[in-house]
């Protein structure tokens, strides 16, 4: 029963995890390294993950990247919405938000 648990929690952190990254640049621009310690210390969700998810949204045109140099090393990569990032970050959290409720009314007196 823990390993399932353990999948669904799994599962349902990847589903938002795009949206996260969305609101997190939404704040502003971040590089990579800091982006994964907030998705860690948030929901648990690490480099290994987020990496990957950068590529495909950068290639997806939903973020912009820039190098900055840094006086403790190379430069690092930051990443800023694009318009259509903000867009995308916009319709996520209007389904997120349909979603939780819905989810929140099933769930009842349980939640």
């Amino acid at each position: 029963m823990t390993c399932l648990s353990e999948d669904l929690q799994i599962q349902l952190k990847k589903g938002v995890l795009e949206l996260c990254v969305l609101s997190i640049l939404s704040r502003g621009d971040s590089y990579g390294y800091e982006i994964a310690s907030r998705l860690t210390n948030g929901i648990g969700m690490g480099e290994g993950t987020i990496y990957p998810l950068m590529r495909r949204m950068q290639n997806d045109g939903l973020v912009k990247t820039y190098l900055v140099e840094s006086a403790s090393g190379p430069p690092r990569k930051y990443y800023k919405l694009s318009q259509a990032g903000r867009a995308a970050f916009e319709g996520q959290l209007t389904e997120w938000s349909h979603f939780e409720s819905a989810v929140r009314k099933l769930l009842g007196d349980h939640a």
